[in-house]
C-alpha cells in the first residue's frame, strides 16, 4: 500500500512537471511576444515624436536661414541727402522738400548707412526707439501687423519721432502670403490698410519675408515684385546682415562685427537687424554699433526714403 502512495505521489509529480513545462511552452513565447510588442509600440511612439521634432527643428533651421539669406551687391552713388517721408492721404505720399534742396557736393561723397528691424512692434520696440533718440538716428522698420492696443501705440511712436515706416508683412506665414500673388497682396493690401487707419501713414516701402532671394516663395518673385511695381510701392532687401536671425544666441560683438566688417564696401549699406522680444542682443549691440558707424568719416545714418538706392537681391527685370 505504501509502495502504491509511492507510485501515485510519482505519477502525481510527473503530472506536474509535464503541466509546468506545457505552460512553459506555451506561455513562455507568448510573454516574449507580447513584452516585445510593448517595445516595439514604445519605440515607434518615440521615433514619430523624434521625427516630429527634427521636422519642427529642420523647419526653423530652413526658416532662419532663408530670413537671414544675404545676398552682397555694390552700392550705387548717393543722390540727395534724404528728408523725413510724410503722407498727404490714402493714395498719394510724399515729402518735405523735392530732393535737391540743400544738396551739396560733399554729400554725393557721404556713405549711407541704413538700420532697418524686421518683425516688430516687440517687446524690445521701445528700448530700441529710446537709443535710437539718445543718439538722434533714424531707421526704417519693416513691421507686421500685431493688433494690440500696446503695439498699436508703438507704430505711432515710430511715425511720431521721424522713423520711416515699412511693410514685412501682416501675417508672416511664409505657407500663407506665397501661396499665390493674390495671397500675397491679399496680407500686403491688409497690413497697409491697417497702418493707416493707426498712423495715416499709407505705406509704400516694403521687405518680403525672407527676401527676394527667398526660396519657400510658391509663386515666381519676379510676379510678386512685378505686383509692387503695379501699386507703385518699392521693395528693399539688404546687403550686411547682422546674423541676428539665427534662432541660436548670438552675442553683441559678433553682431556688431558683421555690421561693419564689409560697411566701407558700399556706397549705400541697408543693415538687416530684427525688432523681436527674443533679439536682447540686438538691442544690446545698438548702441556701440551706431557709435561705430558714427566714428566712420564721411558716412551718415538714414532711415529709407525715396532716394534710397534700391539694394535688391533679384533683378526686377
Amino acid at each position: 500500500m505504501a509502495q502504491s502512495d509511492a507510485e501515485q505521489e510519482a505519477e502525481l509529480a510527473k503530472r506536474k512537471r509535464i503541466r509546468r513545462l506545457r505552460n512553459l511552452i506555451i506561455f513562455g513565447p507568448l510573454s516574449t511576444i507580447l513584452v516585445l510588442l510593448i517595445i516595439c509600440i514604445f519605440l515607434g511612439i518615440s521615433l514619430y515624436i523624434t521625427k516630429k521634432q527634427l521636422h519642427e527643428a529642420q523647419s526653423a533651421i530652413a526658416a532662419a536661414a532663408v530670413r537671414d539669406q544675404a545676398v552682397s551687391g555694390e552700392g550705387a552713388q548717393a543722390a540727395a541727402d534724404p528728408m523725413l517721408y510724410t503722407t498727404t492721404g490714402v493714395h498719394e505720399s510724399e515729402r518735405r522738400g523735392t530732393g535737391d534742396e540743400g544738396q551739396s557736393e560733399e554729400d554725393t561723397d557721404v556713405r549711407k548707412v541704413y538700420l532697418t528691424f524686421d518683425d516688430g512692434p516687440s517687446g524690445n520696440t521701445n528700448r530700441i526707439l529710446d537709443i535710437l533718440a539718445e543718439y538722434d538716428v533714424k531707421a526704417t522698420f519693416f513691421v507686421v501687423g500685431k493688433e494690440e492696443e500696446e503695439y498699436q501705440a508703438l507704430y505711432k511712436r515710430i511715425v511720431d519721432e521721424g522713423h520711416t515706416l515699412a511693410m514685412h508683412s501682416y501675417s508672416h506665414k511664409y505657407n500663407e502670403i506665397y501661396q499665390s500673388v493674390e495671397s500675397y497682396s491679399a496680407d500686403l493690401s491688409r497690413l497697409q490698410e491697417f497702418l493707416y487707419d493707426i498712423t495715416g501713414v499709407w505705406c509704400r516701402y516694403c521687405r518680403f519675408p525672407g527676401g527676394s532671394s527667398n526660396t519657400v516663395s510658391r509663386v515666381d518673385m519676379h510676379e510678386l515684385i512685378a505686383y509692387l511695381d503695379e501699386q507703385d510701392m518699392s521693395y528693399f532687401d539688404w546687403n550686411i546682415s547682422s546674423g541676428d536671425a539665427a534662432s541660436s544666441y548670438i552675442s553683441t560683438g559678433e553682431i556688431i562685427r558683421n555690421c561693419t566688417a564689409k560697411l566701407r564696401e558700399f556706397d549705400e549699406a541697408i543693415i538687416l537687424m530684427h525688432d523681436a522680444s527674443d533679439k536682447n542682443s540686438t538691442v544690446q549691440a545698438l548702441p556701440e554699433l551706431i557709435e561705430t558707424i558714427q566714428s566712420m568719416d564721411d558716412t551718415k545714418i538714414l532711415p529709407i526714403t525715396d532716394d534710397t538706392e534700391r539694394i535688391h537681391h533679384i533683378s526686377n527685370d
